[in-house]
């Protein structure tokens, strides 16, 4: 995602394999602006992959993260990859203003890794929410599936031990007026969709039932569950 104000920020960059067509549309939507910022929301390397290669393309761009995401930038990385002057550390509930646009962080740890965070835009209700929201599928094969199916998987394959977490991050995200989210996976979130994702985070992260007919299914994952 990318946000043009009087400041320029990308939200996160891509997995490795597409890194050629995600750097030539961030050209393309930024013209002949520079790249003030990235915000690094997740490490994992089908966000973070690009990190260091952004940062050598757009020299004058500041790295925005927690402390533990430039822990994780430094063992991907290196720790010369990211200049210690170009970094912006942000503790939880910090704000960075853009211009119009104010941008205030909010730590999800195990949300699912420890370095985890989200962003909120308190001029317009986008939460940035990484991974949190996310769902499976391609978005060009997928854009007309109803959202909870594959959300439902995504959410038990990859949170699903961590609904004390998500719980946590909920009871966060309640306090702020969201009107659209913006996950890492899947779809953008408005309306009834919304919605329907903030009631069903809330039952799968308290591990109740979606309605009285429902069975439990137990099985193993590969991430423990």
């Amino acid at each position: 995602y990318v946000l043009l104000d009087e400041k320029t920020v990308l939200l996160d960059t891509v997995d490795q394999s597409v890194a050629g067509q995600f750097f030539e549309n961030l050209a393309f939507v930024l013209g002949d602006r520079p790249l003030d910022y990235i915000v690094v929301h997740h490490m994992e390397p089908d966000h973070g992959a690009n990190v260091a290669r952004l940062a050598a393309l757009y020299p004058e761009m500041q790295v925005v993260g927690n402390a533990k995401t430039f822990q994780y930038m430094e063992q991907f990385f290196g720790a010369e990859a990211i200049a210690k002057e170009r970094r912006v550390v942000v503790k939880d509930g910090e704000s960075l203003s853009l211009g119009a646009h104010t941008l205030t962080f909010v730590f999800a740890p195990m949300v699912h890794w420890p370095e985890a965070m989200v962003t909120f835009d308190t001029t317009n209700g986008v939460l940035f929410s990484a991974d949190a929201f996310g769902r499976f599928g391609a978005l060009s094969r997928t854009a007309a599936a109803p959202w909870a199916p594959q959300a439902r998987r995504y959410y038990y394959n990859i949170v699903g031990k961590y609904g004390a977490q998500v719980q946590a991050l909920l009871k966060k995200a309640a306090a702020l007026e969201i009107k659209t989210v913006c996950p890492l996976h899947g779809p953008v979130l408005t309306g009834e969709a919304l919605g329907e994702a903030l009631r069903l985070y809330d039952l799968w992260s308290r591990w109740q039932s979606e309605s009285p007919d429902d069975i439990l299914l137990a099985h193993a994952s590969i991430h423990g569950n």
